[in-house]
């Protein structure tokens, strides 16, 4: 595919000139025969390289190269500047605003060929290491995830979970803004995975997961605990709305159905429910602690229950 030359050039006989040398290079050439009209066909053709003259009636080289590099559109086109003017000064000017080299006129064939090659050459390279800066991005990004989710169900991690639950009990400290933790394991789970197979157990996970993520607030951390537990951090909730939100979500728990090769089968969970308010001396992890506490307190009384710390 051919390169496309965007001629911007007052000078009709030049431009012929130019459009003749480029088209025998092997160019598709454009011409624009003023500034404003150069800016123009910058947007609509959006050519591979600007050949500029600086010294036009309308509007200066100087003034349209510096509104092609302001422009989102326009600003990665490489722009090569023709100009009879010779002062260092000149050229300096043009290369402080964005031009990337300078020719004057009258311009040897062969450099102003050397010279597009050249300029053309810089913009592949620059376009192939900011893909491969994006595609390093995207790598990154993609391994950073993976260290933060868990790979099964595409919830936190434990690991994130703490991150997330330190930074919100320094801040319901400091506020004094309520701060309440929900911890459930699904019951019997081993008799689901000796019963169906753990690829029906996998299904499970990733349905209850979805249905907790679908249930809770937004602004709610959910994570997947380990194994089959997960954990609901409520920021800004007391334990009276924490135990209304998890009724809630208990309640489409036990409406949901499973299906395994024509069999169909309920799940239930256990839950409990700790507050920052039972916290006096201790940390974070007496959250998560007092917690799994008030769980087990649910697993001892029947299961399928919620229970709120009361105290060890």
């Amino acid at each position: 595919m051919k390169a496309r030359i965007l001629v911007i050039e007052d000078s009709p006989s030049q431009s012929r000139e130019i459009t003749e040398v480029l088209n025998n290079m092997g160019y598709d050439v454009v011409w624009a025969d003023g500034g404003i009209k150069g800016l123009s066909m910058a947007r609509k053709e959006v050519p591979d390289i600007i050949l500029l003259d600086v010294v036009m009636p309308d509007m200066d080289g100087y003034t349209v190269c510096r509104w092609l590099k302001l422009n989102e559109e326009t600003k990665e086109i490489p722009i090569i500047m023709l100009t009879v003017k010779s002062d260092i000064s000149d050229k300096v000017e043009g290369l402080e605003i964005g031009a990337n080299d300078y020719l004057p006129k009258p311009f040897n064939e062969r450099e102003l060929e050397a010279r597009i090659y050249a300029t053309l050459r810089t913009k592949s390279l620059q376009n192939e290491l900011r893909k491969r800066n994006e595609e390093l991005q995207e790598l990154l990004h993609k391994v950073e995830v993976m260290a933060l989710t868990d790979p099964l169900t595409g919830l936190y991690n434990r690991r994130r979970f703490y991150e997330s639950l330190k930074r919100e009990f320094a801040t319901s400290k400091r506020y004094k803004h309520p701060l309440t933790c929900i911890m459930m394991d699904i019951d019997y789970f081993k008799k689901i995975n000796d019963e169906y197979g753990h690829m029906t157990g996998d299904e499970v996970l990733k349905g209850l997961s979805d249905l907790i993520s679908a249930t809770v607030r937004e602004v709610d951390i959910v994570s997947r605990f380990g194994g089959e537990e997960f954990t609901v951090l409520l920021p800004h909730t007391t334990i009276d709305k924490s135990l209304i939100g998890a009724e809630r979500l208990m309640d489409k728990i036990r409406k949901k159905t499973f299906k395994r090769e024509g069999a169909k089968f309920k799940i239930t969970v256990s839950m409990g429910i700790s507050s920052i308010d039972d916290i006096k001396d201790g940390n974070e992890d007496d959250l998560i602690r007092f917690a799994d506490i008030a769980m087990y307190k649910a697993k001892e009384n029947g299961r399928d229950r919620i229970e709120v710390f009361s105290g060890e």
